[in-house]
């Protein structure tokens, strides 16, 4: 089976970059002129996906407004001589066929994700988590287009890592499995571990916030009860399903921004801002003069 369905969890909280996400979505926060949100849905989109469901909560109705038209805006820009503004914007609405549904209740990713189940039904799906973005090394594949490429191969459900120093390991979720095929960059994946102790971390391979999953993850969240924080937790479903059927690990040619730690949305707007081509000359200037280089 192909993957022609993803779903986006974009209904945290935001805590840690308050008091800006008091009234701004984290999933909206700009990287340079575009919301972290409209990257993870590009990526999807990149990788043949345009039937997406973005799962949001309160205060988010601003990621809404976003992937939707605005003849207002549209109007204005084209009265003031801004024509070639109107495509930019309209062309968002157009990216993907996009649907929402709502968490009530801050109940956790794995509940988010069951929410899904009534777009989904008895597809696999991919999931992106909506305050991650994923840069692909240069010449490589999206980093979705890199789990589905498994996926479309072994037909099992897989999940992105990447390497972490060891002593963060107990940051993040990490994987423990053992190597496919003599590859160590695939990983036939025997468990999940939620942020262990650095000694009794089973490898440094943490979770990267990308997913495709078969539709048996839906059974495997349902039999989940509330775990760390009171929450119903992703990995606690991903290791029942991998008790029932194969599942995969895939360390990718990527790097991760995590948008939710202030630091690496620092590091993100930085690198990125250096890849422009209208701006990186000045940015570097103005980099090196900060630090007398």
């Amino acid at each position: 089976m192909t993957v022609n369905k993803a779903v986006i969890p974009a209904a945290g909280m935001g805590t840690r970059f308050l008091p800006a996400t008091k009234s701004m979505p984290k999933e909206m926060l700009p990287i340079i002129d575009k919301p972290v949100l409209q990257y993870v849905i590009e990526e999807a989109v990149a990788c043949g996906i345009t039937d997406i469901l973005v799962v949001t909560g309160r205060g988010k109705r601003a990621i809404e407004n976003h992937f939707d038209y605005n003849p207002e805006l549209e109007a204005f820009l084209k009265a003031n001589g801004k024509e070639d503004l109107i495509d930019r914007v309209r062309s968002i609405a157009d990216l993907a066929n996009i649907h929402y549904v709502r968490q009530k209740e801050q109940r956790g990713l794995g509940d988010a994700i069951a929410l899904a189940h009534d777009h989904v039904g008895e597809e696999p799906f991919a999931v992106l988590l909506g305050d991650t973005i994923i840069q692909p090394h240069d010449g490589e594949q999206p980093g979705l287009r890199q789990l589905l490429n498994v996926y479309e191969k072994l037909q099992g459900s897989v999940v992105a890592v990447h390497r972490v120093p060891e002593q963060w390991v107990s940051r993040y979720g990490i994987v423990d499995g053992s190597p496919l095929n003599g590859n160590d960059d695939l990983l036939d994946l025997k468990q999940l571990v939620e942020k262990p102790p650095v000694d009794r971390a089973p490898t440094n391979l943490a979770i990267a916030g990308r997913y495709v999953f078969n539709h048996q993850i839906f059974d495997c969240l349902k039999h989940t009860g509330r775990g760390v924080g009171g929450e119903i937790q992703l990995t606690d479903a991903m290791n029942l399903l991998a008790g029932e059927q194969k599942m995969y690990a895939l360390a990718w040619q990527a790097r991760r921004f995590d948008i939710g730690n202030r630091l690496e949305y620092v590091r993100c707007f930085i690198d990125f801002a250096l890849k422009r081509e209208d701006i990186a000359d000045e940015i570097r200037k103005h980099i090196e003069v900060l630090l007398h280089v």
